[in-house]
Formats: C-alpha cells, structure tokens, sequence
C-alpha cells in the first residue's frame, strides 16, 4: 500500500467501499419495503376470499346435514305409521330382509374359502 498525502494508506478506498456497501443495502431494504407494500393487499384480498369460500362451504354442509336430517326423519314417521297400521305384514317383510342378508352373509362367507 502506498501511502498517502494525509499519511493514511487506503482508509479513503475503504471508507468509500463501505459507503457503497451501506448505500446498497438501504437501497435493497427500499426496494424490499416498496415490494411489502404491494404484496401486503393481495395477501389481505387473498385471505379474505379464503374465508369467504370456507364460510360458504361451511353454510352448504350445514344445509346438506339439515336435509338428510329432515328426510330421515320423515322416512322414520312413514315406516312408523306403516308398522302401527300393517303389523304383520311389517313382521313379514323383516323376517324376509333379514333371511336375505343371513343367506347373502353365509354365501359371501363360503366364497371366501375356496
């Protein structure tokens, strides 16, 4: 290193370059605050059109689970009237279902073995 003038040797040449370095740095977090502040509002939208759709989803399920509530317990007062009004022909039909499924068990059974 040669010396200068002033009787320092280089200080100026670094202190120049850390200046740089400073200078590209505040640049780099201008430029990262600039880009924040862009980015921030479609996360925002973005967010809210995520709860939105999970809050319609939720309104539809529940609405579904209302409906399949409602039918069954419609299916069950029309078998309920039916039995009270037809009593053997309803110990008929269950004996007849429950035969089928007995026979179809035993045959699923028997087929699995071989």
């Amino acid at each position: 290193m040669t010396p200068t003038p002033s009787g320092t040797t280089g200080t100026t040449s670094q202190g120049s370059a850390r200046n740089y370095a400073h200078d590209a740095l505040d640049e780099a977090q201008d430029k990262l605050q600039e880009m924040r502040h862009a980015v921030d509002p479609m996360v925002d939208k973005l967010a809210s059109n995520a709860q939105k759709l999970a809050r319609q989803s939720m309104d539809m399920a529940n609405q579904a689970k209302q409906k399949a509530q409602d039918s069954l317990s419609r299916y069950a007062d029309v078998t309920t009237k039916y039995v009270a009004e037809q009593p053997v022909r309803s110990v008929l039909i269950a004996a007849a279902v429950g035969a089928a499924v007995a026979l179809l068990v035993s045959s699923t059974r028997n087929h699995k073995r071989y």
